[in-house]
């Protein structure tokens, strides 16, 4: 299949910070350019300019939108797609509907690539205003079931088109490592609300009854930071609990591969790329059961599921799997295997073929088939 003609704006936030679709969007202009895609990169989450403009609290939105407004602008001049990292929200109007009606005004198809586990409860309140912009993107592609059902809800149709794990940087532990003392918890989300990170210290402080030299990572940064870790002392853990900050996608790697079990305590959740990470890097998964989680693994053979906001649910979970070593390994080995259908390799050809639909013959034909 043939690229190397094909020049497309990639509209999406990128890290810094670290998050899920800043990972993806930076992820996916990479495997496109070793396509030999042409890839024009447009930040939505860009450094305000000048710096001073971030202090402004009312009007510093002006200070990002307008240059953005501007690039967009010129790259439809240049560029014969739009693939759009959509999510809910304002990040919804402010960005992508914007994106949307520059690439139609200019004459250029339009892929809107949703995500986001908020999206039904964002829909219900604003679909009036989301579907004008809907109506006028060439294909609509979600990473997960659970938003396809979503978006048919609102008769939206959506094309699922996977997430994608790089299992050269997420892969298992080294064989022949040494055993440690106890478990090693790890929690890899963001510190903000919707990830209720005080449930995975509630969870860990029952662990550590059982296992004293149990041990958990929290990796991420957030608003949350100094109260979570106020509730660490306060339950008698912070000796045993990390947390490092803002971590970036290759030391995360190393974070997994050194974790026996990766904890998942969000209340709102799509398809985590938390979880294709632990299960690609051979790690047991406890996760609540939210949104599209459950699309995504399936409870006692890919990973163990909780209700939300149980902390004795996901401590007994990660008790069991200290107490039944076959039922960790097993969740493990089929985890690695469920993780192959998130390779490049197989996503490739699902999104070219979105992109092939949507454009004009023409340029259609740079992707035909060999």
């Amino acid at each position: 299949m043939t690229t190397a003609a094909l020049r497309i704006a990639l509209v999406g936030p990128l890290p810094p910070p670290s998050g899920g679709m800043a990972n993806q969007t930076l992820q996916l202009a990479a495997l496109l350019r070793d396509e030999g895609v042409d890839v024009e990169t447009i930040q939505v989450n860009a450094p305000y300019r000048p710096a001073w403009a971030a202090r402004l609290k009312g009007a510093r939105a002006l200070f990002r939108l307008l240059p953005y407004l501007a690039q967009l602008w010129q790259a439809a001049g240049r560029v014969q797609l739009f693939h759009v990292m959509a999510n809910s929200g304002w990040s919804w109007h402010l960005f992508a509907a914007p994106a949307i009606w520059i690439a139609r005004i200019r004459g250029k198809p339009v892929v809107v690539n949703y995500r986001g586990g908020e999206a039904e409860t964002f829909l219900q309140g604003a679909i009036a205003w989301v579907r004008p912009s809907l109506k006028r993107a060439d294909a609509l592609i979600v990473p997960s079931g659970f938003l396809k059902a979503v978006f048919a809800k609102f008769k939206v149709d959506a094309t699922i088109v996977p997430n994608i794990v790089n299992l050269e940087r997420f892969r298992g532990a080294d064989a022949g490592a040494a055993p440690a003392a106890g478990p090693r918890l790890l929690v890899s989300r963001n510190l903000e609300p919707i990830y209720d990170n005080a449930t995975a210290l509630h969870a860990f402080a029952i662990v550590r009854a059982s296992h004293p030299a149990a041990r958990l990572v929290i990796a991420g940064s957030g608003p949350l930071r100094a109260e979570l870790e106020a509730l660490a002392a306060r339950l008698g853990v912070a000796d045993a609990v990390n947390f490092t900050g803002r971590v970036d996608p290759q030391a995360m790697a190393v974070l997994y591969r050194n974790a026996d079990v990766m904890l998942n305590c969000s209340l709102v959740d799509n398809t985590p790329n938390s979880v294709l990470e632990a299960l690609a890097s051979g790690v047991a998964v406890v996760s609540t059961d939210v949104g599209g989680v459950p699309y995504l693994v399936e409870h006692e053979r890919t990973a163990l599921l909780v209700p939300p906001q149980s902390p004795q649910q996901m401590a007994d979970a990660v008790l069991r799997l200290c107490a039944e070593p076959a039922l960790a390994a097993a969740l493990r080995e089929a985890g690695l295997r469920m993780v192959q259908q998130f390779t490049w390799q197989s996503v490739r050809p699902q999104l070219l073929q979105v992109y092939r639909s949507v454009l004009q013959p023409a340029a259609a034909k740079a992707l035909s088939q060999p």
